[in-house]
């Protein structure tokens, strides 16, 4: 008989302090997690700049290749790729425009003589991937990446 009143003495389950303590914990957790969280956005679009980055210097690459191979290793000159022409200044790409006719570039991208830019980006002059074509023979493109708007 005592063992019983025992028993019943002892409970399972948890208090109302112990669940209050774990409701707000869990409300401390997610108040530090959420603002991680949160800006998800600016971040994949910096992670597409610098995609577009390379597949700049790859784009160019191929075309520049495929300009020494043709001989139009010229101030100017054409190359076809998959069937489109590109317009070349000493093998390379002669301006962004030029070098985004050799990629697969989504709508995401604004492509002008000069750069190619993200659409979603919160200044999209700030978001971007400068190309300075080469200058002279002896010269290499530029790439510049903004990252400061994404």
């Amino acid at each position: 008989m005592n063992i019983k009143m025992n028993m019943k003495k002892h409970q399972a389950g948890f208090t109302l302090i112990e669940l209050v303590l774990v409701i707000v914990l869990v409300g401390i957790l997610a108040a530090v997690a959420l603002p991680k969280f949160v800006d998800l956005g600016s971040d994949a679009r910096i992670s597409a700049i610098k995609g577009v980055d390379g597949a700049m210097r790859s784009a160019n690459a191929v075309i520049y290749a495929k300009a020494a191979v043709g001989n139009s290793m010229g101030a100017t000159g054409t190359v076809t790729i998959s069937g489109v022409s590109i317009a070349t200044a000493y093998g390379f790409a002669a301006d962004a425009l030029e070098l985004a006719k050799a990629m697969d570039l989504s709508t995401d991208f604004l492509v002008v003589t000069t750069d190619i830019s993200h659409t979603g980006a919160t200044d999209a002059a700030a978001c971007k991937d400068a190309y300075t074509p080469v200058a002279g023979q002896n010269s290499v493109p530029v790439y510049v990446m903004t990252l400061t708007g994404c």
